[in-house]
């Protein structure tokens, strides 16, 4: 049986809620299965048969610290995927979008080859992203520029792309 750890991370975006899994090929030995913002539309709770173990996201923390600070552009942290085949490829979209850009959902659904008419769909799926900041939905907008869904809220989306200076209006 797998051991779920979790830990908690103090962010510009609040305390962000870390929960991962022991892994042997992953650096520090954990690989994150959730990220969370406070009051995150579907975000993780801490359950009772976790442990808490904060030195077992000791190299995530790092990386997340250096996000914040504007030295780190790209993560290198082993993930724990678990979602349906349309939704992991998605993802995988979601995770080539490079620092300081944005795509929007047709975007996506064109780097999948899934047809324009799935946008609601491919919106679904990134809904369903459970590492938020790492696993990059932030930089999906709409079609007209706007910034649109996050599960963190919007005004975390803007400080995101702020952070990032990947829009002119995310300041």
């Amino acid at each position: 049986m797998t051991t779920t750890l979790y830990s908690t991370f103090d962010s510009p975006l609040g305390e962000l809620l870390l929960v991962g899994e022991e892994s042997a090929t992953a650096q520090g030995g954990t690989a994150l299965a959730s990220l969370s913002v406070p009051g995150q539309k579907r975000g993780a709770t801490v359950q009772d048969d976790w442990t808490y173990d904060p030195a077992a996201f000791a190299d995530i923390t790092d990386q997340l610290r250096a996000y914040f600070d504007g030295r780190l552009t790209r993560f290198t942290i082993e993930y724990v995927t678990r979602g349906t085949d349309f939704q992991q490829r998605v993802w995988k979209s979601l995770e080539a979008i490079p620092y300081g850009t944005t795509t929007t959902y047709g975007g996506i659904a064109a780097d999948i080859g899934a047809v324009r008419g799935a946008v609601r769909a491919i919106g679904t799926a990134i809904g369903a992203n459970p590492l938020l900041v790492v696993r990059p939905c932030h930089r999906v907008i709409g079609a007209d520029g706007s910034l649109t869904g996050y599960a963190g809220g919007l005004a975390r989306k803007r400080q995101l792309l702020g952070l990032e200076g990947a829009a002119p209006d995310a300041a």
